[in-house]
């Protein structure tokens, strides 16, 4: 029998790299979500906003995202996940930070900080809405736009 010689840095590079990538799509399969007494936390892989409830301005549950371009992020399938923004405010280059689960059902539309959006919904309809009922309860506020 006649044996080679193989390189096992590349087998551990290889290794390192499946595994790497496995878990950076782990981390993008769902929105994780943790709503403190007074914050929002939103995180999907490497996007997180921390939204704190006092500087929340609206809360709208909404069918659609409005068009928008993509600055960095990813779509799959149903999800939709990133950094975009606005084509009706490409000037001012404010980001717009969505963490869709599933497009095709509704939509929560943030508002803090007078005039920056957060999109995000969860795979399951009925956690996203008792989140914004949750949310929109909290704040006091009445869920109109600004």
């Amino acid at each position: 029998m006649h044996f080679t010689k193989k390189n096992w840095v590349w087998t551990i590079i290889l290794i390192t790299t499946i595994i790497c990538c496995s878990g950076i799509l782990i981390l993008h399969v769902k929105n994780w979500v943790s709503n403190g007494d007074n914050s929002l936390a939103l995180r999907s892989g490497f996007y997180n906003v921390e939204i704190p409830l006092n500087e929340l301005d609206s809360v709208v549950f909404v069918e659609r995202i409005p068009p928008m371009e993509r600055l960095h992020g990813f779509s799959a399938l149903d999800k939709e996940k990133g950094v975009f923004r606005e084509f009706k405010d490409s000037l001012t280059d404010k980001k717009v930070h969505v963490f869709v689960d599933n497009i095709n059902q509704h939509k929560v539309k943030l508002v803090y900080k007078d005039s920056t959006y957060v999109y995000f919904n969860l795979k399951d309809s009925v956690e996203t809405f008792q989140l914004f009922q949750k949310l929109s309860n909290s704040t006091g506020m009445l869920s109109t736009p600004n």
